[in-house]
């Protein structure tokens, strides 16, 4: 068996025609959806970025533990269990959080590995001047700002009119060497990362013009992470939507060149593609640009997935709830590698053949030290913190994204000892971080009836209801055994 995972950061549901979209030109995968199965009620678990990709190499939550870090010693991890077992890892990626200090640790779990540079803030070209930093308030200036942005584009490092320049087309031309190389081997598995199409939306300009994207005003390719603001009129929103539709086009472009060598030898037959992401991105949807800091809207949760198997009766439709814990047992399971025991996800492999199957009843997904989102597919219950009461962090590697600081870990409300039953022994911190909420969130908790509001612009007020599904949130929160400060910070 050959496994292919590939991961399209931000892989906005709502632009690809699989799921109804009528304009933005994705035909290679396409190709994926007529060869396989489209899973029509995939979620996130964990995000953002890192936590969610600890989800997909452990089959297990991370939010409920831990916020953006690196990977954790007492991780059972897809790769090197599989390596283990002596099936062959192969990294490929232009994610360049894997390489920070607050997101190490996964790559050296593969059999070998190659880091595609370029992307956002990857500090790699060495220039010690790359120009003034602009103004605050200036467009682009989320990006503009950071050093290792202007450096990477600096001296004509980077020509953005030449696919090629692009990391990601890099990433997916490694991807096709690897084939080359390959093909005739049996037993590996290929996981490949892209980091398009997360912001800055840039791609070469005839992509753009593909949406007749006749924007004027100021370059703008990489919103705040912010509310929109007066600027940010219909035309700018047309305008950011359609340079992320580019670049999306850019990316599935060279996804064709790697499906026409599995085409060109013939691997279908014994090679399983899985095509997701690690979580949506607004576009001025609801007002907000990017994520993080308002409410898990479904067009942040409701993600695509869409895999080919030999034993799939292509095309079909799944509509099993399934989340993002459930992709590392199905990789294990196709590889006929033991399980681990703390395991949280479920295999999708069942499914493959039989898309009117059952997954989960209910799935729960979020920020760590945030609200906490529960759905059945019909209803998303969305479940307020005690702003302050603390959620813990549990680590032997106390880094997150910019790094814990002497001060913090020297508080005397800092501990060590082993308190997850999941640690295997293993002594570790228990960091208090205090609990909030998202962007403009109400004093009471939100409910929403999917079926009747997919958009969530009418939350629900239903005692009754609401009793109903707090029951259910405890209830699920108990079956994955999750930490006490969940209970408690969530009052339940």
């Amino acid at each position: 068996m050959r496994t292919i995972m590939i991961l399209m950061d931000s892989l906005n549901r709502r632009f690809l025609s699989a799921y109804g979209n009528n304009w933005v030109k994705t035909p290679n995968i396409d190709r994926l959806v007529r060869r396989g199965a489209t899973f029509d009620n995939h979620y996130v678990g964990s995000l953002p970025c890192m936590p969610a990709r600890r989800d997909i190499m452990t089959g297990r939550l991370s939010f409920l533990e831990n916020p953006w870090g690196p990977i954790e010693i007492w991780d059972d991890c897809v790769p090197a269990i599989l390596k283990q077992h002596r099936t062959y890892t192969h990294m490929i990626t232009d994610h360049y959080h894997y390489f920070h200090r607050g997101g190490a640790g996964y790559h050296y779990l593969f059999s070998s590995w190659e880091f595609i540079r370029g992307q956002e803030f990857d500090v790699w070209r060495p220039v010690v001047n790359p120009g003034p930093e602009p103004k605050p308030g200036t467009r682009n200036y989320r990006g503009l700002k950071n050093h290792a942005f202007r450096a990477n584009r600096a001296h004509n490092f980077w020509d953005r009119e030449k696919d090629e320049d692009y990391p990601t087309v890099k990433s997916f031309d490694a991807a096709c060497e690897f084939i080359e190389l390959n093909h005739n081997e049996d037993n590996w598995h290929l996981h490949l990362e892209v980091f398009d199409p997360h912001e800055p939306f840039e791609c070469p300009s005839h992509y753009r013009q593909l949406y007749g994207d006749d924007y004027e005003g100021e370059e703008f390719y990489f919103p705040e992470y912010a509310p929109l603001s007066d600027e940010d009129d219909p035309a700018v929103v047309d305008h950011i939507r359609k340079r992320y539709a580019g670049s999306l086009t850019m990316a599935d472009r060279r996804l064709g060149r790697l499906l026409d060598r599995l085409d060109k030898y013939d691997m279908w037959k014994d090679t399983v593609v899985i095509l997701t992401t690690d979580h949506g991105h607004l576009l001025g949807e609801h007002r907000y640009w990017a994520k993080n800091y308002m409410m898990v809207y479904q067009e942040l949760a409701h993600i695509p997935l869409i895999v080919c198997a030999p034993q799939i009766k292509a095309p079909t439709r799944v509509q099993a709830l399934t989340t993002t814990i459930d992709i590392a047992p199905t990789i294990l399971e196709l590889h006929n590698a033991p399980m681990p025991p703390h395991l949280q996800g479920k295999s999708l492999v069942h499914l493959f053949t039989d898309p009117m199957g059952q997954q989960h009843d209910s799935i729960i997904f979020g920020y760590f030290a945030k609200d906490v989102n529960w759905t059945d597919g019909r209803y998303v219950y969305c479940r307020q913190p005690t702003p302050g009461k603390p959620c813990y962090m549990h680590t032997a590697n106390p880094f997150e994204y910019n790094g814990i600081s002497r001060e913090r870990l020297s508080r005397d409300d800092v501990e060590f000892g082993i308190f997850l039953p999941t640690a295997y022994g293993i002594p570790h911190y228990r960091i208090p971080v205090p609990s909030s909420r998202h962007h403009n969130a109400p004093e009471t908790n939100l409910i929403f009836d999917l079926k009747h509001d997919y958009h969530q612009e009418h939350p629900i007020d239903d005692p009754n209801l609401e009793t109903e599904l707090e029951t259910r949130l405890r209830a699920k929160l108990q079956e994955l055994n999750a930490p006490q400060c969940q209970f408690d910070r969530l009052n339940l």
